[in-house]
């Protein structure tokens, strides 16, 4: 795997000097650059190791004014060489670039001690023993130091000893399977256009291949690429890479950007972050404070919001939530760095927890959830992360940055997941999934809305698949939905009666009183077969609305015992069936069939005739032509 060193240190300490001496390159590439004498932009070198393999090399400014590009460099190197000037020793940016480092993550490194021929054997000597108890309790404790002079030539090749050891030990196990490349870098080529650089923290990328500028969403594809200053056709994760973009022009990217594929990286407007603020900061940081954040190559405003506290002091951590101005996309365990606004210095810094956190709900009742992300691995990891999206639920390619796992550890947990039902797949199309834990409190929110709409008519059998919907979130998917009651149906949760759901064992049950009108009314229209009473005759006896009997006359339509031809019209079932004998009879001998034929035939009046005639038509027994009826073909 390759890999990329970055330099750190205090302006004026030959950071840039001593990459030339390494490598023979002069990473200071601005007129202004040259003229003053300091660094102001990211410089890139590479070195040939003694195993092949090339070292990719950032040169960072030193100068305080600059800290924001040394942070857009450091952010994806594997090792770093601070740099210290025997004749100042450890200045404010030493201290500073140090923490930054460390915040970011960096583990390995080494120390280079520099412009040795302007000083002293006994000076170097008290040098040395300042700079050790300065790195005490840091990462670059014990860490080997190598005296040098770039200008006079002694300890290079020491030194360039030291950079291979340093880089096979501190190889990264960076991720092959998503492409992220930040930009540090965007300029133009005579002759080929738009040319972005950057590190590549994970993926590969190669000639011709389609890509996508995150947050902005512009596709190009790759014309062309260079890797440690070469064309290649090809590049892969840790590899210092130029891109060369169709399509696009230099105003249409800048430093911060990401290149990925389309699909793999969700920006959103705020983080989930476990933030440590270094004990050298001068003060604490207050709750919804606004801050400059760095990640990866990109600088932003951002405010802090605390669920649990007022403040962030010195040398404690917590769990945050960052909101941006507008979205950005970040991988679960990315690493952050928080500067204040005055004074202007690196005050906090941490790591990313999760990238996509919920847009709803309170932030203090959600900090049990962001505490169990910090700990949670594995499928427990994503189980967690699927338990947070709710009735939306997450998909695969979303789970690859909110786990922050590779595909085929990834695809195995969520088989493992789905195997013992803690996860359900309720979308194979985009691969969408929700948690067990969703799943039962949907059921429970379904069975209570169920339990009230009995309640509320114990005369109705159940209601209709969509009319379930006002149980659940508005964000609820009919897939979603349709899952819950397909699974609720075959775990006896729910009953289904032709269309209707109903609650086990829920049956249609009527009172007492209603109990009697339902055998009046049954028996009125019974007795009465083809000429049904008037409704308001058999109700007037019982003192009884027809608004009071229409729940009970439903009931008789739906479990059967009538039919209702028109709001004022019920007839028995038998009645009907031996209309339509009648009717059949008829045009055994007869192709049509006519009002005055109908009445002549039934022996009905005019005000049961035409409603009974309708309705034959619309059970397709007949079939209108003018002013006539036929026999409905099947």
């Amino acid at each position: 795997m390759p890999v990329v060193m970055g330099t750190a240190g205090h302006v004026d300490h030959g950071k840039t000097a001593l990459v030339k001496a390494l490598t023979g390159m002069d990473c200071d590439r601005l007129e202004e650059e040259k003229r003053r004498g300091i660094t102001i932009e990211l410089g890139f070198a590479h070195m040939a190791l003694p195993d092949g393999s090339r070292l990719g090399i950032v040169d960072v400014p030193g100068h305080e004014r600059f800290i924001k590009n040394m942070v857009a460099g450091a952010a994806g190197i594997d090792f770093v060489l601070l740099v210290v000037a025997a004749d100042d020793g450890v200045m404010e940016q030493t201290r500073e670039h140090l923490e930054i480092c460390s915040l970011l993550g960096i583990t390995h490194g080494l120390v280079a001690l520099t412009k040795t021929d302007l000083v002293d054997e006994d000076w170097l000597a008290l040098v040395q023993e300042d700079l050790e108890r300065f790195l005490q309790g840091s990462f670059l404790e014990g860490a080997p130091v190598v005296p040098v002079s770039a200008r006079a030539g002694q300890g290079i090749e020491e030194l360039k000893a030291q950079l291979a050891e340093q880089a096979q030990s501190a190889r990264a196990n960076r991720r092959a399977d998503l492409l992220r490349l930040p930009v540090d870098r965007v300029f133009t080529m005579r002759g080929h256009g738009t040319v972005v650089t950057g590190t590549m923290v994970s993926g590969a990328v190669k000639e011709g291949d389609e890509v996508t500028i995150f947050p902005k969403g512009l596709t190009s594809r790759v014309r062309g690429l260079q890797s440690h200053g070469e064309s290649s056709q090809d590049s892969q994760a840790g590899r210092r890479t130029a891109l060369n973009l169709q399509g696009l022009e230099v105003a249409d990217l800048e430093r911060g950007d990401i290149i990925a594929r389309s699909g793999t990286l969700f920006p959103s407007l705020a983080w989930d972050v476990e933030l440590s603020c270094l004990p050298s900061s001068p003060r604490a940081l207050k709750h919804r404070t606004e801050i400059h954040f760095h990640h990866g190559a990109r600088e932003t405003l951002a405010r802090l919001y605390f669920p649990d506290r007022t403040k962030l002091a010195p040398g404690e951590t917590c769990l945050c939530r960052v909101r941006f101005t507008s979205p950005l996309p970040a991988v679960r365990g990315d690493r952050v760095v928080v500067r204040a606004f005055s004074p202007l210095r690196t005050v906090a810094g941490g790591w990313v927890i999760n990238p996509l956190p919920p847009e709803k709900g309170r932030l203090g009742k959600q900090l049990e959830a962001m505490a169990e992300l910090t700990q949670a691995t594995g499928p427990d990891l994503i189980e967690a992360q699927v338990r947070l999206t709710g009735s939306r639920g997450t998909t695969k390619t979303q789970l690859a940055i909110l786990a922050g796992m590779e595909a085929k550890a990834l695809d195995k947990a969520i088989s493992d997941l789905l195997a013992k039902n803690r996860i359900f797949l309720v979308d194979r199309e985009d691969q969408r999934v929700v948690s067990a834990a969703t799943v039962e409190a949907m059921a429970q929110e379904a069975l209570a809305f169920l339990e009230a709409f009995h309640a509320k008519d114990p005369l109705k059998q159940g209601l209709a698949r969509a009319a379930l919907s006002p149980a659940w979130d508005k964000e609820t998917s009919p897939k979603l939905a349709h899952f819950l009651i397909e699974r609720m149906l075959k775990t006896n949760q729910l009953a289904q009666d032709q269309d209707l759901l109903h609650l086990p064992g829920h049956t249609v049950s009527l009172a007492s009183d209603q109990e009697g009108l339902k055998q009046t009314l049954l028996d009125a229209y019974s007795q009465a077969g083809l000429t049904p009473p008037n409704l308001k005759d058999v109700l007037a006896p019982l003192d009884l609305t027809h608004k009071q009997a229409a729940p009970v006359l439903k009931l008789l339509v739906d479990q059967g015992h009538l039919v209702k031809v028109t709001e004022e019209l019920y007839f028995p079932p038998s009645a009907l069936d031996g209309l339509v004998e009648k009717v059949r009879a008829h045009f055994a001998d007869n192709e049509t069939l006519d009002a005055p034929q109908f009445k002549e035939l039934t022996g009905l009046s005019r005000k049961f005739a035409i409603p009974l005639l309708e309705h034959l038509d619309k059970q397709k027994i007949t079939v209108r032509v003018g002013d006539a009826r036929m026999l409905r073909k099947k």
